[in-house]
């Protein structure tokens, strides 16, 4: 069996263009697709707890939108294509959960779009991909 990659998924354009890539790259491995539900619009207490259910709730319909398309992509991609491990959704800190889903699933290889924030959270926030392209010890591509 090939690598085991990890697509984040945000919803983003360049986000669906990494897993398109991923799936060509990687036709011979198993994919796992992330989404993180991240900080901006969910508050949380001082132990991560969600304090405001109405807006965790609609997030996590999104993500759930999200990991719908994520698998109708992946079963209309050009065969072969990898074998999908699963499609998880995380809440926190994009770029933390990212490394550590991929730290804790054995991941070789992270294929991630450049940027999926809107400018004032990437200012307040920093950029997840460079992050994760820092921090990481398997190889990322930064797909644009």
């Amino acid at each position: 069996m090939g690598q085991h990659v990890l697509v984040p998924i945000d919803g983003s354009d360049t986000a669906w263009k990494a897993l398109d890539v991923a799936l060509g790259l990687f036709p011979e491995g198993e994919l796992s697709v992330l989404h993180v539900i991240g900080p901006m619009g969910i508050d949380t207490d001082a132990d991560g707890g969600v304090l405001d259910s109405r807006a965790y709730d609609r997030a996590k319909e999104d993500a759930r939108e999200l990991e719908t398309e994520a698998k109708d992509r992946i079963a209309d991609a050009d065969s072969p294509a990898p074998t999908l491990h699963e499609i998880a959704i995380e809440v926190g800190d994009p770029a933390r959960e990212i490394l550590d889903y991929a730290e804790a699933n054995d991941v070789d290889h992270v294929v991630m779009g450049s940027r999926g924030r809107s400018s004032i959270e990437r200012l307040l926030l920093g950029s997840v991909s460079e992050t994760v392209t820092r921090r990481a010890p398997m190889s990322v591509t930064v797909v644009r």
